[in-house]
């Protein structure tokens, strides 16, 4: 039995998120499925984390057992052949058998866009977040640092299905900044690991401070609304 990483992007658009769902196109289903016609039997796939409906990635890991001895740039070749254009196979490696993609991972980046323009292109409505209303960029850009450090995040994460089990929501945030590129705004955030919605609640928050309605007076902010998931992009997995 071999043990295969992918490194893989996709557009999240047309994406009920990653985490394979009931009568919905997610994309860890999408992977599945095609791995399925490539094995001839079902395969399992294991992301590094499982990205919401609309999120998009430059760079997600995941992993999956084969029997097949095909070799790996065949591999990469037959899957991105079988795979909508929306999801692409970026590299194809073999690992340990005991390998984990979430597990793992040491570190994650995410990014997140905000179009600040008075109107938004046709071709960028799907990877931004349009907000043309006024904001006070220097309250933005200051408080940005204050999620960095380990932290409790229960403030910012969603309810999870997996909340039961009593996981630890401390997270250490190595590096957290806001820049201004013209019209753009562009939060990047690299954490030991992220809670579900909790980079979209980030945003919001950081949006919340540039409208005053949060001081930054330090960490624990006071969570505001979470950011639509379209403006934002796992760029990349450390290991």
């Amino acid at each position: 039995m071999r043990r295969i990483k992918i490194t893989l992007a996709y557009d999240g658009t047309q994406y009920h998120g990653w985490q394979v769902q009931p009568a919905l196109t997610t994309i860890q289903g999408t992977l599945q499925d095609v791995l399925a016609e490539i094995e001839g039997h079902p395969i399992h796939v294991e992301g590094s984390g499982r990205t919401d409906a609309g999120v998009h990635a430059l760079a997600q890991a995941a992993a999956f057992s084969l029997d097949n001895p095909i070799p790996l740039e065949n591999l990469q070749r037959a899957m991105n052949r079988l795979l909508p254009r929306d999801i692409r196979v970026l590299s194809a490696e073999e690992r340990d058998a005991g390998f984990n993609p979430r597990y793992d991972a040491r570190a994650k980046t995410y990014e997140y866009r905000i179009f600040r323009g008075p109107v938004c292109s046709p071709f960028e409505r799907c990877y931004v977040y349009h907000y043309p209303f006024p904001l006070d960029l220097v309250r933005l850009l200051d408080a940005a640092p204050l999620f960095e450090g380990q932290h409790d995040f229960s403030v910012f994460a969603a309810a999870d299905d997996r909340d039961a089990e009593g996981h630890s929501k401390v997270r250490t945030i190595f590096s957290s900044v806001l820049t201004r590129d013209q019209d753009r705004l562009i939060y990047r955030v690299r954490g030991s690991g992220f809670l579900k919605h909790m980079v979209r609640n980030l945003v919001g928050t950081l949006i919340e401070a540039g409208r005053g309605n949060i001081g930054d007076t330090g960490f624990p902010l006071e969570s505001g609304a979470t950011a639509p998931a379209k403006g934002l992009v796992l760029v990349g997995v450390e290991y």
